[in-house]
């Protein structure tokens, strides 16, 4: 017969497993301090990377011109990285997995995965609604990119109070939340550029981040049919011209109709005759 101090010693072993094959949104909903934990274990782990680094004498790589062969290969690889975020926020890739492939794709983009995941559902449960969708369609491109950037941060405080209350102290502490997911944000830019040098940083890897969150953001805007003069803002497929490419070299990206139909397809440019299973909430 077990004792209850053998039941309080295997609660960690078994609260490890459910982190690790949850979205972040799960942990979210039930803990109103989930951000700020998640955060600082964001922060401790980039930290210790340096750290690790610093100990171990390493030495970043001396920029060379040649380096910038890495530059096509390197956005690629962002942009993936962005994908299979998106994917694993819908569960897409084997449950075992789905939460490890997030967090470090979320750390290659600096957004981090809870910051991908949590805005990305309410997105498709607030689909263009100008009020509720972190990211609603419309016409003009730089517009909607610059709202984009703004309105994310927004949505995700809304998702907070809509969850845990808006109240005066909330309020207050998203704002404190907000910074510090900020700062969290410069310490992983920071590790990343310990890791590759100046050089790297500043002519391969910092652009190619920048050109990467703004494609994913052109996806989205034209996966609305906002890139259109007159047509109806919706979720709408496209595979003509450059959208063609698109679907084959980024897993069917441009087939956002389909995606929004069936979210848990990895590639909706391959739609499955049975829907899978609905991802957890």
């Amino acid at each position: 017969m077990s004792s209850p101090t053998d039941a309080t010693a295997a609660a960690p072993r078994a609260a490890a497993p459910a982190f690790w094959t949850s979205l972040p949104y799960a942990q979210f909903k039930r803990d109103p301090y989930f951000y700020v934990k998640y955060d600082t274990a964001v922060a401790l782990l980039a930290a210790g990377v340096m750290g690790a680094l610093a100990f171990s004498g390493y030495q970043a790589p001396v920029f060379a011109p040649w380096m910038l062969v890495f530059f096509l290969p390197a956005l690629y690889v962002m942009i993936c990285a962005h994908a299979f975020a998106h994917n694993a926020s819908h569960g897409n890739f084997p449950r075992p997995i789905n939460r490890l492939v997030g967090e470090l794709c979320g750390l290659l983009v600096i957004s981090k995965f809870a910051s991908w995941e949590i805005p990305h559902r309410r997105h498709h449960r607030y689909s263009d609604d100008p009020v509720r969708d972190p990211h609603p369609a419309h016409r003009r491109f730089w517009r909607y990119a610059y709202d984009t950037l703004v309105n994310v941060e927004k949505q995700l405080q809304q998702q907070y109070f809509d969850d845990h209350g808006d109240t005066p102290e909330n309020r207050r502490y998203e704002k404190i939340r907000s910074a510090w997911s900020f700062l969290t944000g410069i310490v992983v830019a920071t590790m990343w550029f310990t890791l590759f040098g100046p050089g790297l940083f500043w002519f391969v890897y910092l652009p190619t981040f920048v050109l990467s969150g703004l494609f994913v953001i052109h996806f989205n805007w034209s996966g609305h049919n906002a890139h259109t003069k007159d047509g109806t803002i919706e979720p709408t497929n496209l595979d003509h011209g450059w959208f063609w490419i698109g679907n084959r070299i980024f897993f069917g990206i441009y087939y956002h109709g389909n995606h929004h139909k069936m979210a848990r397809a990895f590639n909706p440019m391959k739609m499955p005759k049975r829907a899978p299973a609905a991802a957890e909430e």
